[in-house]
C-alpha cells in the first residue's frame, strides 16, 4: 500500500511540474523571449551604435527571409539581372561616396564599425521594444492604409486617423519609382505618433487588396523607442491586415548588402537654414526574374522582395506617391504637433522646407523617365501642405510638409 501511495504522490508531483512548465510557457514574459529569438538570429558579429542600437551581423543565409516557407530552399539572388537606364548617371546630383577607400558613414552605427562580408546588418530587437507594441502579433506593422488621393472620406480627418501631403502619378503601368529625398528630424508629439518621408509603390484598390511596397524614412518612438530619423521599408500585399511588416521584421524582404541596416538611424540630418542632406531611394522590377528591387544611393543595392509575396504587383504597379505622411492622434480633441518634413511649410523652400527631388518612374521598357501628369495632395493643406514644379537641375519635383497643430490647423 505505501508503495501504491509513493507512486501516486510521484505522479501527482510529476502532473504538476507539467501543468506548471506549461503555465510558464504560455506566462508572458515567456512569450517575448520565444518572439525575442526569432527575431534575433545568431550573429558572426555585433555593433554598438551611439544611440544605443546593436547592429547583429548575420549571415545572409540566416537572416528572417528564411522563415517563409516559400523561402526554406531559395537561392539568394545576389544581384539583379537589370538596371534601370540612367542608374548611375547621378553627376547632377551630390556623390553619396568618397573617393578612395573610405568608405561613407550614412548611418550612425557605421561609427562603431562595419559588418563583413557574407553577412547581413539587422537592428537587434530589444524586449523594450516588444512591450512598446500594442501585441507582439502587431509588433513591426503599420495600421493604416496608403493615401488614396482619388477618395477622401471627410470623416477620417476626425478620428485620429494618418495625414499626407503627396505627388503621384496613376493611369499606367509601373515598375519602379525612384527619388532624391531630403533628411530632417521632425519633432513627434505623442509616443504613438510618426512622421516619415516616403515612396509607395501600389497595385490594387485601395480595399482590402492592396499590394504597397514602401521605402523612406522615417521618426517613430512608438517603434523604435527615440526620435531618430531612421532608413525604413514596408511591405503588405492585403492592405496592412495580416502580411508584411516594417524592415525585416517578418520574413519577405531579402537583404544581400552588409552595409546598410534597415531600420537604422540615418547620419547626418540636415538643419534649418543650415547644411541640407538627402538620400536615393529606388525601386524598381527585375524584368528577369520579376523580384521588387532596392537601392539606397549610388552604392548600395540592398535586396529584394521576391515577386511570390505580391498579387497586383506581381505584374505591375498601377500608382507611384512620394511624399510625407504623420499619425493624428487628436489627443483631446485637438490636432497634432507633429511636424511633417522639416515641420515648415513648402513655400519657405529651399533650406527651410523639406524636399523630395529628381523623382522619375520606371517604364516597361525598364527605362528612368520623368512622371508624367503629376498630381498632388492634402488632407489639410492648413496643417501639412504641398507644392510641386519642375526645373532643369533638380528635374520634377516638390516641397511638402508642415507644423501639424498652430492658429489655422486645429
Amino acid at each position: 500500500m505505501a508503495t501504491v501511495r509513493g507512486v501516486v504522490c510521484l505522479l501527482v508531483a510529476v502532473i504538476c511540474l507539467s501543468c506548471a512548465a506549461a503555465a510558464a510557457a504560455r506566462s508572458p514574459a515567456s512569450r517575448v523571449h520565444r518572439h525575442l529569438k526569432r527575431l534575433n538570429k545568431p550573429a558572426v558579429k555585433s555593433i554598438e551604435s551611439p544611440d544605443g542600437d546593436i547592429i547583429d551581423c548575420v549571415h545572409i543565409s540566416h537572416q528572417p527571409a528564411f522563415d517563409h516557407p516559400f523561402l526554406k530552399n531559395h537561392t539568394i539572388q545576389m544581384r539583379p539581372n537589370y538596371h534601370p537606364d540612367g542608374l548611375y548617371d547621378d553627376s547632377k546630383s551630390r556623390a553619396t561616396s568618397t573617393t578612395g577607400s573610405e568608405r561613407p558613414m550614412v548611418q550612425l552605427w557605421h561609427q562603431g564599425g562595419w559588418c563583413p562580408e557574407g553577412t547581413v546588418p539587422i537592428r537587434r530587437t530589444k524586449r523594450d521594444d516588444l512591450l512598446r507594441a500594442s501585441s507582439m502579433r502587431r509588433y513591426g506593422r503599420k495600421r493604416h492604409t496608403a493615401a488614396n488621393p482619388l477618395s477622401v472620406d471627410p470623416n477620417l480627418l476626425n478620428e485620429g486617423g494618418h495625414q499626407h501631403a503627396i505627388a503621384y502619378v496613376q493611369g499606367d503601368k509601373y515598375y519602379g519609382a525612384k527619388a532624391t529625398i531630403n533628411v530632417w528630424a521632425p519633432k513627434i508629439e505623442q509616443p504613438n505618433e510618426f512622421s516619415l518621408s516616403q515612396l509607395w509603390i501600389l497595385g490594387g484598390s485601395f480595399g482590402e487588396d492592396l499590394n504597397s511596397i514602401e521605402a523612406g524614412w522615417q521618426v517613430s518612438p512608438d517603434l523604435y523607442g527615440d526620435n531618430n530619423t531612421r532608413l525604413f521599408t514596408y511591405w503588405t500585399s492585403d492592405a496592412y491586415q495580416a502580411t508584411g511588416c516594417y524592415n525585416i521584421l517578418c520574413a519577405g524582404f531579402v537583404q544581400i548588402n552588409s552595409e546598410i541596416a534597415m531600420g537604422a538611424s540615418i547620419f547626418p540630418i540636415s538643419s534649418y537654414s543650415g547644411s541640407q542632406y538627402d538620400i536615393k531611394i529606388m525601386i524598381w522590377k527585375d524584368p528577369k526574374e520579376g523580384n521588387w528591387w532596392m537601392q539606397f544611393g549610388k552604392d548600395y543595392v540592398l535586396g529584394y522582395w521576391p515577386s511570390f509575396l505580391f498579387s497586383y504587383l506581381g505584374d505591375s504597379a498601377s500608382m507611384i506617391e512620394w511624399g510625407g505622411e504623420v499619425v493624428n492622434s487628436q489627443l483631446d480633441g485637438v490636432h497634432t504637433s507633429t511636424q511633417m518634413g522639416s515641420g515648415h511649410f513648402p513655400e519657405e523652400g529651399f533650406s527651410k522646407a523639406s524636399y523630395f527631388k529628381n523623382i522619375q518612374v520606371v517604364d516597361s521598357t525598364n527605362n528612368l523617365k520623368a512622371p508624367k501628369g503629376v498630381g498632388t495632395f492634402t488632407e489639410q493643406s492648413n496643417c501639412y501642405d504641398v507644392q510641386n514644379g519642375n526645373n532643369v537641375d533638380w528635374g520634377t519635383y516638390f516641397y511638402y510638409g508642415g507644423p501639424g497643430r498652430s492658429s489655422n490647423c486645429q
